[in-house]
């Protein structure tokens, strides 16, 4: 079997639907094998960087590794922006490039660059076939690791001559699944007891915590025990953000609308927390306020934030477990104050979203976007302050950013 034609196998095995790039002579051989699947559709782009962000935006939004093609020189360093861009929102990418041949150069070094040396801090893993019947276990090995907590991007580089030579009984690995190990009792038990102590518990909702399963745990979460909850830019939609114990969105570190709740707050349940992301909220060594640290991975210790207490395993299976403690307590706590500053959060963002005036205001463009666009139309921002407007002002209904 042709190298190539291995490779595409290779990828459907992994369930790739799109590879999304730019064609190139050194990965004409790839686009032959390619054009013959009947399971893997190429969407052409007009640069390589587009086709590295919607790759890495695909990971973002179905959870599964997003697959972009670029050529070798030039192609392949238009990628390292969304490498990096997937490597810091944790997407899982994998990235193809060609390369002129590794065994008899044709053209001197013409475009040559060391790619996988380049990939090397921007990934979680960057490698050179050298030979065809290496593809299926790398392929394996990228997508485990583009897709294995925390996600990220991965590199795979096919020389031209590699993907041509011819390959002898190579076989396809199977996807194995895995789970992350979950926390232990006793941890499980020291949060529960420090959320039942509290008054004024709340949860905030970070980017670690943008997983299927764990949107289904944290709703169910704020459903049975009637917590509060607010989330941070990137843990938008992972709640339904219609729901009556919604509070808003961290869109500033201080003195935001929302701070006034988190200030009150006497135990804050922080699920995802990633340090990618600005700071929903200070910590300060005299606050009274506990944090407890939910996520896949202990917690980065800095003078802003430094939790109580670690609870680290599987986020659905943590909250999960957490739900089923603190079941018997469901609704007992005071949420009174926190639904007054609901309430004051919502009167001001709503204060001129309905306003003609022009120029265009942010609050009145953010709800006119917010009504046009069905519930799971899908919204991309750039960086820059008008996030902040679309944190604050945009209602998340599902995974959509």
């Amino acid at each position: 079997m042709k190298a190539s034609d291995l490779f595409i196998k290779a990828l459907e095995n992994e369930g790739v639907e799109y590879i999304f790039g730019l064609p190139g002579e050194e990965n004409l051989d790839f686009l032959e094998s390619l054009r013959k699947s009947k399971k893997i559709k190429l969407v052409l782009t007009r640069h390589e960087q587009g086709a590295g962000f919607m790759a890495a935006t695909y990971g973002r939004l179905t959870g599964k590794p997003g697959v972009c093609l670029a050529t070798l020189g030039p192609g392949a360093t238009n990628l390292v922006t969304p490498a990096a861009y997937a490597q810091l929102g944790a997407m899982p990418l994998v990235m193809i490039t060609g390369q002129k041949p590794i065994k008899k150069s044709k053209q001197g070094k013409f475009q040559i660059i060391d790619v996988v040396e380049m990939m090397q801090p921007l990934t979680k893993f960057t490698k050179q076939v050298t030979h065809g019947a290496h593809i299926p276990s790398i392929t394996r090995e990228a997508f485990r690791l583009a897709q294995e907590e925390r996600p990220g991007a991965v590199h795979i580089e096919l020389p031209e001559d590699i993907a041509e030579e011819q390959v002898d009984n190579a076989a396809i690995f199977d996807v194995v699944d895995y789970r992350i190990p979950h926390v232990d009792t006793e941890t499980i038990t020291k949060a529960a007891n420090m959320i039942k102590a509290a008054k004024k518990p709340l949860l905030l909702i970070g980017a670690g915590a943008n997983r299927k399963r764990a949107s289904t745990a944290l709703t169910e979460f704020v459903d049975t025990l009637g917590i509060p909850f607010f989330n941070t830019q990137m843990g938008k939609g992972i709640i339904d953000e219609r729901h009556p114990m919604y509070l808003g969105t961290a869109a500033l570190s201080d003195s935001d609308f929302l701070h006034e709740a988190i200030s009150n707050a006497d135990v804050i349940i922080n699920v995802g927390h990633d340090t990618i992301e600005k700071p929903p909220f200070f910590m300060h060594t005299e606050d009274k306020r506990q944090v407890i640290h939910l996520n896949f991975f202990p917690a980065e210790i800095d003078e802003v934030y430094f939790p109580h207490l670690n609870v680290i395993g599987d986020i659905a299976n943590s909250v999960n477990q957490l739900t089923e403690a603190l079941k018997v307590f469901a609704k007992s706590w005071d949420i009174d104050f926190f639904l007054k500053v609901k309430q004051n959060v919502a009167k001001h963002l709503a204060k001129y979203k309905e306003d003609n005036r022009f120029p265009i205001l942010p609050q009145r463009l953010v709800n006119v976007i917010r009504n046009t666009l069905p519930e799971n139309g899908i919204v991309t921002l750039d960086n820059g302050i008008y996030k902040i407007w679309f944190a604050r002002n945009y209602l998340h209904i599902c995974k959509t950013v």
